[in-house]
This record gives structure tokens, C-alpha cells and sequence, in this order.
């Protein structure tokens, strides 16, 4: 790989997702890189590695980004809110909160930690194709957005919201039967779907909503993928929804939110070229008030749900250089302290990043490494071939564009403690999460008695 030159950044600083690096990045004088002011092998010395790394400045610009181009490009009212299956945590949710925007989540964890950060139930949407019980009352107790995805939902919701209470807030899934160019595992708009109701299913549960006492339908949801660099399907998103809109009307149902999902994809190499959050608004802006228009509707309150697009350039992963396998004319293995159990992604999806040794980012490449995890699993390879300076035992090496889905989606996989995760601004560092130690892998781990009993 050419040197990363994350630092060529001037015309992507209001749109992070076109950045590699975190916006902050910069080369000190004695050619070192540092994020938010903080030296990346200083960081790696207080805290230990690997180490997970979050540039503030570049999330808030982010939702700064997501937020103003929503205020211009659409006359209606509009939400963006942050899909926390991307990268969850106390410390991001108040960060989040403080932004203005909402949040969406997926399990009772997602939940409470959005509402241990402050986030309003009003600004909180609970999503997922099997919900509980138990979800489904935490988010109705605290007046959150409930997307159902099933008839299940609709029969348990119908079970336990007490009646002549509040009314559950509904909005609907359904899926559009849209294609997008991205892997196949993270295609969600397409009909053969796990999320959402069919198209031809719409009407049936909109005339049982109707007669539902207990429900308020006031939005319809869709999702097409996941880091998306076209920006065509989602103004054929915008006609479907808005069709479904109508539908709704028809029966008696006021839609007063569309929400259009996310999926705006990161630049995670060089030839990556995804759109800037600015143009992606426009695009939903306009089709959705282009397809209103047409119908004859009033502008709907326009939702839309950013995950990697958010936090996935504004996070870095750092690693220490360990030991190190020649295979003459073949490879050179180069291991990190690190690997699948924290980034699962390229072991799961043959996901590519880009790398560079953090007090070398700018030197020319001398060797060609297959970079490999300490795991025993022959796949647990973060990059095949990567061309980076001649590196010591012990060198500090960063993965950029780890904000999103690598701590979320991280394991104990050979019980290997899970990273801490720090937060960097303005020269100064705080921990978010602390790291696991060993022996609180044991927690749960019960020994019957007639084992301990052989001891």
C-alpha cells in the first residue's frame, strides 16, 4: 500500500466518511502521528494495546454534518438518529445526546445504555427482528418508537401494553425489494429478507393497526444495506415509502415519520469513493419531497439512521508488532496482539482496511507483510498484503476505520480479554471503557459440585 496520507483532508473535513484517518490527524514535527492531539505511541505506552481509539471531534462532525444538511436541503422537520449497533457505550450515547440527535437500538443492552447517556425515549427507536418481552416494555415504559418488524411484534405488544394507557408508538418496517452493490450478508433491503413486512402484507396490517386501541402507526421505516456508495436506490427508496405513505393515509392511518434508514458507506482504502453526508441528504431530501409533492402529501417529520457513516472514520484500532515467520518466496507473517476477537470483520466479510506504523506514517514501504492475528484460527488475517516500513518487535501500528463494528461485534474468542477504548480531544485522552482482565472472564462460569468435588 502507498503511504496513507490521511492527512490530505481539507476538501473531506466537513464529511468524515471520506476521510481514512480521524479528521485530527496530523504528523508531529519528529514525523510521529497523533490523533485529537494525542500521540498514538504515548497512548499505546498509558494504556495498553490493542487499544481502541475514538476521535471526538470527528463524531461531532458527523452529526454536525448530518444534522445542518437535514436543516438544508429539507423543508420539513427532520431527526437523524444514531444506529448504536455500530459501536454502543455510555460515553457515545451522551455524546450523541448532546448533538441533538436520537438513537436507535436493537436489544435491552442497547437500550439502557442509550438512557444511561442521557438519551429522551421520545429521541429512542427499538429495532429487531425478534424482539422480547422484555424489550418491548422497556421501550413502551419509556415512551420509545417501537419499529415492528413481524406479526410477533404485534401480537406480544398487543398481550401487555396495558389498556386505557398511553398508546404504543409504532412505526413500521417494511421491506422495499431494493438491491444495492454491497456484501450480500449486510443487504437488507432486498425481499428475501429476515427484517420487514413483505409489500404485499402492508395492507393487511395496516387494517389491523387500525382496529388496534393500543397502537399509534405514526411512521414508516425501510432499509436498503449497509456502506452504500450509490446514491440512485435510495431515491427509489423514496418512492416506495412515500407509496406506502399514501396507502396508510387511505386506511386511516396520519404517517407523520419516514424514516429511510442509513448505510452511507466510509472510505476504508484509497480506491474507496463513498459520497459526502451532504450529497446523501440531498438525494433523500429531494426524492422524498419530490414523491410527496407528486401524491399530493404533506412533508413527513424525514428520519434517517447513521451507524458507520458516524463513528467509522472517527475510530482507529492500535496493535504492538510481535513475533514474525518468513516463508522464503512466499510471505512474511508479521502477528499482532490483537485480531479477530477484536475485529471480526475481515475474518466474517473479507473486509479491507488500511494501516500504517504509527511513528512511521509517512516513510515509504519496505516489505510486503501478511498482517496476522494471535488467534488460533488459520483465518484470523486483518490484511493479506501490506506494504508498510521495515518494523521492529514491539513497533505500534494502527488500522484506521475501526469506530464502527469492531468493538460491537468484538468476542473472547480464546478467552483473550476484550481492549479498552479511549476518547481523544483537543490533546487530552479518556477512558470509555476500561479493558477486560482475564479473570473476569471467569464470572460466569459456575463449577457444579460434584466437580468441585473431584478437585
Amino acid at each position: 500500500m502507498p503511504p496513507l496520507k490521511p492527512y490530505e483532508k481539507d476538501r473531506n473535513l466537513l464529511s468524515p466518511n471520506r476521510n481514512i484517518a480521524p479528521i485530527t490527524a496530523t504528523v508531529n514535527e519528529q514525523g510521529k502521528l497523533c490523533i485529537g492531539g494525542c500521540l498514538l505511541s504515548d497512548l499505546a505506552k498509558r494504556y495498553g494495546t490493542p487499544l481502541y481509539i475514538l476521535d471526538e471531534e470527528s463524531i461531532r462532525t458527523s452529526c454536525a454534518a448530518y444534522r445542518e444538511s437535514l436543516d438544508k436541503f429539507y423543508e420539513g422537520s427532520s431527526l437523524a438518529i444514531y444506529a448504536s449497533k455500530a459501536n454502543s457505550s455510555i460515553a457515545i450515547s451522551s455524546i450523541i445526546k448532546s448533538e441533538g440527535l436520537g438513537l436507535d437500538a436493537v436489544s435491552t443492552g442497547e437500550l439502557i445504555t442509550a438512557m444511561q447517556g442521557g438519551i429522551d425515549g421520545h429521541s429512542l427507536f427499538l429495532h429487531g427482528n425478534n424482539k422480547s418481552q422484555e424489550e418491548l416494555l422497556i421501550a413502551y415504559n419509556n415512551q420509545a418508537t417501537i419499529v415492528i418488524d413481524n406479526e410477533q411484534d404485534i401480537n406480544i405488544l398487543e398481550a401487555i401494553v396495558p389498556k386505557d394507557d398511553k398508546k404504543a408508538k409504532l412505526m413500521l418496517r417494511l421491506t422495499p425489494g431494493i438491491e444495492c452493490h454491497t456484501h450480500e450478508y449486510i443487504r437488507t433491503g432486498h425481499l428475501d429478507s429476515k427484517f420487514g413486512f413483505d409489500p404485499d402484507k402492508i395492507e393487511e396490517v395496516f387494517y389491523r393497526l387500525k382496529d388496534c386501541k393500543w397502537a399509534s402507526l405514526e411512521g414508516l421505516h425501510a432499509h436498503i444495506g449497509s456502506q452504500i456508495f450509490e446514491l440512485q436506490p435510495h431515491q427509489d427508496l423514496a418512492e416506495v415509502l412515500v407509496e406506502s405513505m399514501l396507502l396508510a393515509k387511505r386506511i386511516g392511518h396520519e404517517i407523520k415519520d419516514l424514516n429511510v434508514g442509513g448505510g452511507l458507506g466510509i472510505k476504508y482504502t484509497l480506491s474507496d469513493d463513498p459520497p459526502t453526508i451532504q450529497d446523501w441528504i440531498k438525494v433523500v431530501a429531494q426524492a422524498i419531497s419530490k414523491a410527496c409533492q407528486d401524491r399530493g402529501l404533506g412533508l413527513p417529520r424525514l428520519i434517517c439512521e447513521p451507524g458507520r457513516s458516524l463513528i467509522g472514520s472517527a475510530g482507529l484500532t492500535i496493535y504492538k508488532v510481535g513475533s514474525r515467520k518468513i516463508i522464503p518466496g512466499i510471505r512474511t507473517y508479521l502477528s499482532i496482539d490483537g485480531g479477530m476477537s477484536d475485529n471480526p470483520r475481515p475474518i466474517t466479510y473479507q473486509s479491507e482496511y488500511s494501516a500504517c506504523l504509527v511513528d512511521k506514517p509517512l516513510e515509504p514501504p519496505e516489505e510486503n507483510v501478511t498482517l496476522a492475528g494471535k488467534h488460533c484460527e488459520s483465518g484470523d488475517i486483518l490484511f493479506k498484503d501490506l506494504a508498510i516500513p521495515h518494523s521492529n518487535f514491539g513497533d505500534v501500528l494502527a488500522v484506521f476505520g475501526t469506530g464502527a463494528y469492531n468493538s460491537s461485534m468484538g468476542s473472547n474468542y480464546n478467552r483473550i480479554p476484550r481492549p479498552a477504548m479511549i476518547l481523544v480531544r483537543d490533546g487530552g485522552s479518556d477512558l470509555i471503557q476500561r479493558r477486560e482482565q482475564p479473570e473476569e472472564l471467569l464470572r460466569y462460569d459456575v463449577l457444579p459440585e460434584h466437580l468441585r468435588a473431584l478437585m
